[in-house]
């Protein structure tokens, strides 16, 4: 365990806050709730956006990008939207800074800009407002276009990368010739993003319909997967919205089917953003750091020489330089630390630290032997292997690892989901952690009541859920089927 590092144990958000930090991952900024993503944390976030970006264009969508500002205006076109977000806008009202008499700079109050603009909290409204110059036909549709942006929304409690003031996203905006294409769009985004969290992030998630209180301002549907953490809270890890024509019409989208009949244009919108940095970090990592899955990690192999003079470094570097190029001609990431300002133990705690899935040690006695020393960062398990069954035994220890990650967070939401069928079984289940299977009547009030008695929201109704007659755990009300609760970030 690194030196003076907090456990889960003992405080499980200090715990996360110094693994974020510890491990390079980002730093706050001096601007408030405002982050910095350092490289390390980055190459994470690349490799992320890499693998997304190509599981969109598989399915056919594109990238383009739209302004940063939004004029005031447009927001208030779709009232439920604006109603929304109004709470989180960032304001720009000038254009223009002038020396002050103080020294500096102010604003200059004769650089008011005529209409205010907002800096995006999202982009459906000047999305919107240009696809009605790009949509006039059927022959137009559908539009499959993918942003990955940065977006602005006024937080005031901020955790580093779970909520901060801005941070970085993808938001796809689709727009479809009918309802039914709209929605097998939503669902289609929702699939790909579980693909994504479980066989790249190896983090199981349940897959739902979020409740009408919960929904995204101005849809009329949102899907969304649900990962739970190892203190038991749940972490929303991604959207996917049907959002029918209320853009369409807030705008006046229309196009021309081909019976000639007008008609408004169906749309969605769907959104992973870098919280799915925190949910990496919590979902895997234990007190000894940062644990993170092969598929995902900027280093997959990392190679510490020991040694005592130049001319041992030398022979072990030779013998690596036979290595290397075969990792790598298997498109593993690997990296040989020859560094001499550093001691081998030093640098052993740094990459277990950093979550490197695969350290490889090599002495001077292990050249002697023909063997090299391998220590699987998520077990910290190590063995004594042939050198050359390196080239074999990698990549196939890599998979394991990416396996065994993703059947011990299936195993979490498994071994921590309680059914419950009254109230004080209920809290107690809430208390104790995890996703909670209870009947609810279907009423916003209730919900509310719960959230406000509990810290419990409904995190979703689970897809192709059991409709099964039941009583309210809350209310005593009928219930046409069982909800998944969970106190969340």
């Amino acid at each position: 365990m690194a030196k003076n590092f907090t456990t889960r144990e003992e405080n499980y958000s200090e715990w996360y806050n110094e693994i974020v930090k510890r491990a390079d991952l980002a730093e706050n900024s001096d601007v408030r709730g405002c982050m910095v993503i350092k490289p390390y944390g980055y190459a994470i976030w690349e490799k992320m956006q890499r693998q997304l970006d190509d599981m969109f264009k598989e399915t056919g969508h594109v990238n383009a990008y739209f302004p940063l500002f939004i004029p005031k205006s447009y927001l208030s076109k779709e009232a439920d939207h604006v109603e929304g977000f109004a709470k989180e806008c960032a304001v720009v009202t000038h254009y223009r800074l002038k020396t002050s008499d103080k020294g500096g700079v102010e604003v200059d109050p004769a650089a008011k800009l005529e209409e205010e603009l907002i800096v995006r909290p999202t982009s459906e409204t000047i999305i919107w407002n240009t696809y009605k110059n790009w949509i006039q036909s059927y022959r137009d549709l559908p539009i499959l276009v993918n942003q990955w942006a940065n977006v602005v929304r006024w937080e005031m409690r901020t955790r580093l990368f779970l909520r901060t003031a801005e941070f970085l996203w993808q938001e796809g905006h689709t727009a479809h010739a009918t309802k039914e294409e709209a929605i097998e769009e939503t669902e289609k985004m929702l699939n790909v993003y579980a693909e994504f969290a479980e066989q790249y992030m190896a983090v199981a998630v349940l897959k739902g319909k979020k409740t009408e209180s919960e929904r995204f301002a101005g849809a009329l549907d949102t899907y969304c997967i649900e990962a739970l953490m190892q203190d038991g809270k749940a972490l929303q890890a991604g959207t996917s919205h049907f959002l029918g024509q209320n853009f369409a019409k807030a705008f006046d989208v229309k196009f021309a089917g081909k019976d000639g009949k007008q008609d408004y244009v169906w749309a969605t919108s769907w959104g992973v953003s870098t919280r799915l940095m925190g949910a990496l970090v919590m979902s895997h990592s234990d007190d000894h750091g940062l644990v993170l899955p092969p598929k995902l990690a900027p280093i997959q192999v990392v190679i510490v020489p020991i040694y005592k003079g130049e001319d041992q470094l030398k022979a072990i570097a030779e013998k690596i330089d036979t290595l290397l190029p075969k990792l790598k001609a298997l498109g593993i990431s690997v990296k040989f630390d020859d560094r001499d300002t550093h001691k081998p133990g030093w640098k052993f705690a740094e990459y277990e630290f950093k979550g490197v899935p695969i350290r490889i040690g090599l002495g001077a006695r292990d050249l002697e032997n023909g063997t090299a020393e391998l220590a699987r960062r998520d077990t910290l398990e190590k063995v004594t292997i042939d050198f050359d069954e390196i080239q074999q035994k990698v990549p196939a220890l890599l998979q394991e690892i990416q396996d065994s990650l993703l059947a011990k967070s299936k195993a979490r939401i498994q071994d921590t989901t309680t059914v419950v069928d009254d109230y004080e079984g209920f809290k107690k289940a809430i208390d104790k952690g995890g996703f909670v299977s209870a009947h609810w009547d279907g009423t916003p009030e209730t919900e509310e009541q719960i959230k406000k008695e509990t810290k419990a929201t409904i995190r979703c109704i689970p897809l192709n859920n059991t409709l099964e007659p039941g009583t309210c755990i809350y209310s005593k009300n009928p219930s046409t089927q069982r909800v998944i609760f969970a106190k969340a970030y």
